[in-house]
């Protein structure tokens, strides 16, 4: 019976939160015989009974359930059921996010029922619901963290809504043009003021709300300004009439700011940073900007950094490259125990990192994140005479990994590492050390044999630009087709397969090609890459992407310039595997122009029933029917993103799979098809899904144009940018779910 039960649960906890309630609804009604099939004894019933299971049980089943669904409909199944939904622990965080079925009556009637139960409410990216469903939260007496990212809410409603909240101890808002502080009522001011954590997204220069809390431990910026009105008219980064208020920064602790592409937003993060350089807060332990581009260091900055490091001790670092660049900073600036270093795209040798970061081999085992993405010397003692493609020294890498062996997040991609030909010391090798990884970013040549390489020189055939002129004819090596045949060639010997094989619990993967570089990437000037290709990178293949298989925890993977995919076949065995992927990019795989995996990627995709977030950046891609015919079975799938210069689609079959995939809520398509053919395609998506679920039960559709290439529609702003698979970038990005906040 122990047996039996184990199984039942493992099935029960296998469902999708979307059909759970209805699962729970309807079988209720088929193995609840105490209330509905009255006078049958327990032997003469069939089935399992559900309510002989404990309370603990049933109340960790029911936590896989919307709150929505737990409040409104299960909790009307039985009285057992009835009395557990309102239980504490299932009340007690309301998660709206991303829950796509949720509307304005629901939310109204939730607030009704269990407001005053409510401690954490999260509507972060509830872009559908009208303004006046903000009202309904001033029911929640009780709130003491609310996000209300994504959320049009205006000065007015804030007031009201904050002035009722008087235990209010955490706060996320985004600040949109035409917002006033002026109009915060004194009892509104008076909750600010007890507020520790502000999270703030602005889209029109102000302070927001900060100037009101005055006892901010950890303030989170996210800034989103244009450059330009919708009008056309250059915008400025002065604040507006009435926020000449100053910022209260005596009690920070974390301060972190991303910005946007644009001069606006530096200029904005600069007024925030003004008044932290008059009074550094001593108890200021993390400090994080995150800047693309370019992002110039000032008089004001200089003397923050300064000010920092003669009087505070942090533990959380990240700053814009040029700050970094040719200074003393790190050699100045004290750390207490540090567990996130960034220094993406900086100029810093192997050496600065051994002497400066973690002090001549410092025991760093409370470090665990570390990003080094674009820091091409990095792994080598000077930069002064090196060239980037010359071989790491394996002793600052060994130096690395000892000293910071607790290490579940690392970054080495845009890089050019190439292992020397010593035993041992190549560079998976050294990081199959670190059993603690989660995260992992390498460079495509990184992962390469030393052996092969020497063996096998480079040939014509691999030395082929890979580019979209004229296409040349190559003998090449024949593949095979089946799978076990490419485990078995390089099973034994590949460091990229034993690197592997040592981190079975890794959650998130990326191999990307050093000179990468995405057609449409979000963070243009972060993202785009100036190193050259990469010879080593010809021999990484379909064997290699084999390896990924091995991973049964994976949960995202990013593969970008793989020149040597010949037919993908490694990936219908991470298909088949990696049964927890949620997240899928794939970029430029293979010989430019021609698609030669798509039938592997038809195959893995049918197996991909958890895959949520789809990316797919590859020149001459054809999205016909037997393509979206395989991603139907993807029944998880929410974004969709094809980004294919010179590629296709059929209009029919882009109907077909909207219509059938209902869970679907972002389709970003940027075809070569004509600007005619995408408007008549969404035209056709809007009316046909305007008034049915999923998809289409969405209240706004926001069209974006891209050039005079393919069509998106369907688009969901989360945390004020274009995030999931549709933002057109690539890599580990800084850590916008703030994991590292919570240590």
């Amino acid at each position: 019976m122990r047996l039996g039960v184990s199984v039942f649960l493992q099935d029960l906890l296998s469902f999708r939160a979307s059909s759970f309630s209805f699962f729970l609804f309807s079988f209720s009604f088929s193995v609840f015989p105490q209330e509905i099939v009255s006078g049958e004894s327990e032997e003469e019933s069939n089935g399992i009974n559900l309510m002989e299971f404990s309370d603990e049980i049933l109340l960790h089943i029911l936590s896989y359930v919307p709150c929505t669904d737990l409040v409104l409909n299960v909790r009307r199944t039985c009285r057992k059921l009835a009395t557990l939904c309102l239980d504490k622990s299932l009340t007690h965080t309301v998660l709206l996010q991303k829950d796509y079925k949720v509307n304005k009556d629901k939310v109204k009637q939730l607030m009704r029922d269990i407001g005053k139960e409510i401690y954490q409410l999260n509507m972060a990216g509830c872009y559908w619901l009208p303004s006046s469903t903000i009202d309904h939260v001033t029911r929640c007496k009780n709130l003491v963290k609310l996000n209300l990212s994504g959320c049009h809410v205006t000065s007015l409603r804030l007031s009201k809504m904050l002035s009722t909240l008087q235990h209010l101890r955490s706060l996320a808002i985004d600040v949109n043009p035409g917002f006033d502080a002026s109009q915060l009522s004194s009892e509104c001011k008076a909750t600010l003021s007890r507020v520790s954590e502000l999270k703030q997204t602005l889209y029109t220069p102000s302070y927001g709300v900060v100037p009101c809390c005055t006892s901010l431990e950890k303030l989170l910026l996210y800034f989103e300004i244009l450059d330009r009105s919708r009008e056309g008219f250059m915008l400025s980064g002065q604040l507006m009439v009435g926020e000449s208020n100053v910022p209260h920064y005596q009690n920070l602790r974390v301060f972190y700011a991303r910005l946007a592409p644009g001069y606006v937003n530096q200029e904005v993060v600069r007024l925030y940073l003004a008044v932290l350089s008059d009074r550094t807060p001593e108890n200021l332990h993390a400090f994080l900007i995150s800047a693309p581009g370019s992002f110039a260091e000032t008089g004001a900055t200089k003397n923050l950094l300064d000010s920092m490091a003669r009087n505070v001790r942090l533990d959380a670092l990240q700053l814009p490259k040029a700050w970094i660049n040719g200074s003393g900073l790190l050699q100045h600036l004290k750390f207490n125990n540090p567990f996130y270093f960034s220094f993406s795209r900086c100029t810093l040798s192997g050496g600065h990192l051994i002497q400066r970061v973690i002090n001549g081999g410092k025991d760093l085992k409370s470090l665990t994140s570390l990003n080094l993405s674009g820091c091409v010397h990095c792994l080598a003692p000077e930069s002064l005479f090196r060239k980037a493609e010359d071989d790491i020294d394996s002793s600052i890498l060994e130096s690395l990994v000892m000293s910071c062996c607790n290490l579940r997040h690392l970054n080495l991609s845009a890089a050019h590492h190439h292992s020397s030909e010593s035993i041992g010391n190549h560079l998976c090798q050294l990081l199959s050390r670190l059993k603690h990884l989660l995260s992992l970013a390498l460079p495509v040549c990184s992962i390469t044999d030393v052996a092969a390489n020497v063996e096998k020189p480079p040939t014509a055939s691999n030395l082929v630009p890979q580019t979209f002129g004229r296409k040349v004819r190559i003998g090449i090596q024949t593949y095979p087709r089946n799978l076990s045949e490419l485990v078995n060639q390089k099973i034994d010997s590949s460091v990229f397969w034993a690197l592997l094989r040592s981190l079975r619990f890794l959650e998130t993967l990326e191999i990307i090609g050093s000179s990468f570089s995405s057609a449409m990437p979000r963070n243009e000037p972060a993202i785009r890459n100036s190193l050259p290709p990469c010879v080593r990178a010809q021999s990484v293949g379909d064997s290699e992407v084999a390896a990924i298989s091995q991973l049964t925890y994976l949960q995202s993977l990013t593969l970008a310039q793989l020149p040597n995919i010949i037919t993908g076949s490694g990936l219908i065995n991470i298909g088949l595997e990696c049964q927890h992927l949620r997240t899928l990019s794939l970029a430029n795989l293979g010989m430019m122009g021609k698609v030669a995996y798509m039938s592997a990627l038809m195959d893995m995709l049918k197996h991909c029933k958890c895959l949520r977030d789809l990316r797919l950046e590859q020149p001459y891609f054809c999205a016909g029917a037997q393509f979206f015919q395989a991603l139907s079975h993807c029944s998880s799938l929410q974004r969709l993103c094809i980004v294919s210069r010179s590629g296709t689609l059929q209009s029919d079959a882009v109907m077909s799979f909207m219509a059938n995939c209902l869970e679907v809520i972002m389709c970003h398509m940027f075809m070569g098809e004509s600007l005619t053919v995408c408007k008549n395609l969404q035209q056709s998506i809007v009316r046909r899904c305007g008034g049915t679920g999923g998809f289409g039960s969405q209240k706004s559709l926001e069209p974006i144009w891209g050039e005079e290439t393919g069509f998106s529609c369907g688009v969901v702003l989360e945390d004020g940018v274009y995030t999931g698979c549709g933002d057109g970038s690539l890599g580990i990005k800084s850590p916008a779910s703030h994991w590292w906040l919570k240590a």
